[in-house]
């Protein structure tokens, strides 16, 4: 479904941040896209949505394809209507919103009244605990009940791709689990191919099916989870972990150094 072709990316035509990246997301498919804070991550979510305009960025070479066609020149709504969806990192609700008022703001392109209820109950089966928050302000929600309002409000556009920035960050570790839970439940059920920016390297390969690491812009490697999970730089650097299974700090590991075919 979605390609993106070597594309370089520069804020204010001359800070460059992506350095030719190439990936792919194939149809109904949940793809991880990992690495460490300031590698990439987000302004590679932002040139696929559109997004990257507004904070004065541009793709400068390469092309990014939707089902073939290229996006990469279109307007953030124009890609949104295409059913390419992007949650933002941070949990950004309308805070004086309530619960409700906030997924239908996910629907707002959608005039089928009809439809519009039928996803609204399909988001509170998936998020039961929002159906009990249904009429609380946002902005009084914990920190894990607005990143289920976040997601279930990308649910709410009937996505055909839905790309998540940082959907574990700054949560306790059985909501982390919880949500991801859901969105492996969603990808499954509703087919809907998922693209997922993840500092979390277990968490997230614990519902992808592939996965790309992204250093300073580029992408050092890629593989399936099975090859991610075995792979002894991957365990070592990103997981905290040794040859032999013991845990490392990251002063232990600082000096980690990728394969030659890798660069």
């Amino acid at each position: 479904m979605l390609r993106l072709n070597n594309i370089e990316v520069a804020y204010l035509g001359v800070i460059r941040v992506l350095h030719g990246v190439s990936l792919s997301v194939p149809e109904g498919t949940i793809v991880a896209l990992l690495g460490a804070n300031g590698g990439g991550k987000s302004t590679t979510l932002k040139a696929i949505s559109g997004l990257l305009r507004v904070e004065e960025g541009e793709v400068t070479d390469g092309s990014i394809e939707w089902n073939g066609e290229r996006i990469d020149r279109k307007s953030g709504e124009e890609i949104g209507k295409l059913g390419i969806i992007q949650a933002l990192e941070g949990r950004h609700v309308f805070e004086h919103l309530n619960t409700e008022e906030n997924l239908l703001v996910g629907a707002f392109n959608n005039p089928n009244r009809g439809l519009v209820k039928h996803d609204l109950e399909m988001v509170y089966d998936y998020f039961p605990r929002l159906k009990t928050l249904r009429a609380s302000t946002a902005g009084y929600l914990s920190g894990g009940e607005q990143q289920m309002l976040v997601i279930g409000r990308a649910m709410m556009a009937r996505p055909k791709l839905m790309m998540l920035d940082e959907p574990s960050l700054g949560l306790a570790p059985l909501m982390v689990k919880e949500i991801y839970d859901i969105i492996h439940r969603f990808n499954a059920e509703q087919k809907t191919s998922v693209l997922l920016v993840e500092q979390n390297v277990r968490i997230a390969l614990s519902i992808a099916h592939y996965g790309y690491v992204m250093e300073n812009g580029h992408i050092v490697l890629d593989g399936t989870v099975d090859f991610l999970k075995n792979n002894e730089d991957i365990k070592e650097f990103y997981m905290g972990l040794s040859a032999v299974g013991t845990k490392r700090s990251y002063r232990e590991v600082k000096h980690y150094k990728r394969r030659k075919r890798w660069l």
